[in-house]
């Protein structure tokens, strides 16, 4: 008797709001298991999304999870939008935003020109509140002691960004950026730059290298069980 060919292949998912990146690989192994996958089917993602953030989640499924990295070493693009008028200890609506008094509105001059000045190689301090391991422990978990987990700023590589709307304390843009760039730090930065807040209220990833938001389908458009042998295969290196 023929073996069946392993199973490997992507899933692009529109992750809803207030679920977890993990939450979602979850949901997509017990559909996977329900179309007959083997229970202890590997399912991984290429790169998280916070709770918070909605839009583009690359899931990998069976011997495609080998592909993890090459996934998450791609560009991507997200749309954000920052409200200049309160900060927040997390960067974004997962903490109470705080008001912060401002001496000048900046008008749209100052917005591009702030804008242009965060594209290309720059140095970038990560969220107290997030998931970088500081000895041994995470980031975040630190944080929410009350203690500094002293992160270091790094390089990280902005390819664009656009505004697309602003109108004061909303400013909405697309950001074109590399691997390891925190949105919510740049909406931080970008507001300290203009003198005045800066939080991150809404996040949406559109495109992960090749792989783009128009091809991804939400997890009830998915129904209870996904059959294995219709995962996408086609724009995979060999695995």
């Amino acid at each position: 008797m023929t073996e069946p060919p392993p199973i490997a292949g992507v899933l692009l998912i529109d992750k809803p709001l207030r679920l977890t990146s993990m939450a979602v690989c979850a949901k997509i192994r017990g559909k996977l298991r329900a179309g007959g996958a083997p229970r202890r089917i590997k399912v991984g993602h290429g790169g998280t999304l916070d709770p918070l953030a909605t839009g583009l989640l690359v899931i990998l499924v069976g011997k495609a999870t080998r592909l993890c990295e090459q996934v998450m070493a791609d560009d991507k693009e997200y749309l954000a939008t920052i409200d200049l008028a309160n900060v927040s200890p997390t960067d974004d609506l997962e903490s109470e935003p705080q008001p912060v008094d401002i001496a000048r509105i900046p008008d749209r001059t100052d917005i591009e020109r702030t804008l242009a000045g965060f594209v290309g190689l720059v140095d970038q301090i990560p969220p107290a509140h997030s998931a970088m391991w500081v000895a041994g422990q995470r980031a975040y978990d630190l944080a929410r002691r009350g203690q500094d987990p002293g992160l270091k700023a790094r390089p990280v590589r902005i390819d664009a960004i656009d505004l697309l709307r602003y109108d004061f304390p909303t400013l909405e843009i697309r950001v074109t950026c590399g691997k390891g760039t925190y949105i919510r730090s740049l909406s931080r930065d970008i507001g300290q730059a203009l003198h005045t807040g800066g939080t991150l209220s809404a996040l949406r990833r559109t495109r992960i290298g090749a792989f783009r938001i128009e091809s991804a389908q939400t997890l009830d458009a998915l129904g209870h069980a996904i059959d294995p042998s219709s995962l996408r295969v086609e724009n995979l290196p060999r695995v």
